[in-house]
């Protein structure tokens, strides 16, 4: 196996992928605590719309899905509480975007492998500027993260008492949205607009069932994310499936381990 690594098109992947899964392990930790789950399912189906559409007018998929989903997280998190009791309006917004993208893929030109990369992923096709990309929102995510973390975990743990505190719950909110979009859009890279769930979510939720600290449930996510994404890319040099398989199907073996520990336990 570790003649793979003299193939740049696998380190580039086991980079761009390991930045990917750290940002999205970090993120969906998050998440899990403020149980925003359907963001991430959201701003994905939104994003495939930017995705496409920047590809059906010759630009980055990447850099679409990145704008839009970027603009409807600071929407999201600008609506609050409003968007849990608005279940019938987001089902249609959604399912408007998924139409919109549905048309700009059947309008593009392009390679059927590049819109098969936006849904499923393509990891090994991530170029050198790309990595600079994820590297660089990372970077700057993972800062963002730091200096808000201690106000994120305190507003989402006790939303009430930190607004009566003074912390602008909104605001945070809309930060932690578009920090999320962010998080999609680089997870995207690696399984895909169609998956993107399982990677960012999977790890945490995982993580969320077997640890009882923020601290130790979070350095787990990250250590099941960067694992699942490493086994991913290397089952897939080893059988030429698509990593977005491994990946996705290795999380769900694990999750369904801990499910089942935690009945036997009970």
């Amino acid at each position: 196996m570790i003649d793979y690594f003299h193939y740049e098109f696998v380190r580039n992947a086991l980079l761009a992928g390991s930045l990917a899964a750290f940002l999205g392990a970090v993120v969906g930790y998050f998440v899990v605590i403020r149980n925003v789950g359907f963001a991430v399912h959201a701003l994905s189906h939104i994003g495939f719309t930017g995705a496409t559409g920047a590809a059906l007018f010759a630009l980055s998929p990447l850099e679409g899905m990145l704008l839009i989903s970027m603009l409807a997280g600071a929407l999201m998190g600008a609506s609050g509480n409003r968007l849990h009791r608005s279940e019938m309006a987001i089902g249609m917004v959604l399912s408007v975007a998924l139409g919109l993208g549905a048309l700009f893929l059947a309008l593009y030109q392009g390679f059927a492998g590049e819109a098969t990369a936006i849904l499923f992923g393509n990891i090994f096709g991530v170029s050198h500027h790309q990595i600079m990309q994820t590297l660089l929102l990372t970077i700057i995510t993972m800062t963002v993260l730091f200096f808000f973390s201690r106000k994120l975990l305190f507003a989402s743990i006790q939303p009430d008492l930190a607004e009566a505190r003074g912390l602008s719950i909104s605001w945070l909110s809309i930060l932690f949205m578009m920090i999320v979009a962010i998080s999609v859009t680089l997870a995207s890279q690696v399984v895909g607009i169609l998956l993107v769930f399982t990677l960012v979510i999977g790890p945490a939720g995982i993580a969320a069932k077997i640890c009882r600290s923020f601290w130790s449930g979070l350095i787990t996510s990250i250590a099941i994310a960067l694992v699942t994404v490493w086994g991913g890319i290397f089952l897939a040099c080893l059988t030429n499936w698509p990593p977005s398989f491994w990946i996705t199907t290795t999380l769900f073996v694990l999750y369904l381990v801990t499910e089942m520990r935690e009945r036997l336990q009970r």
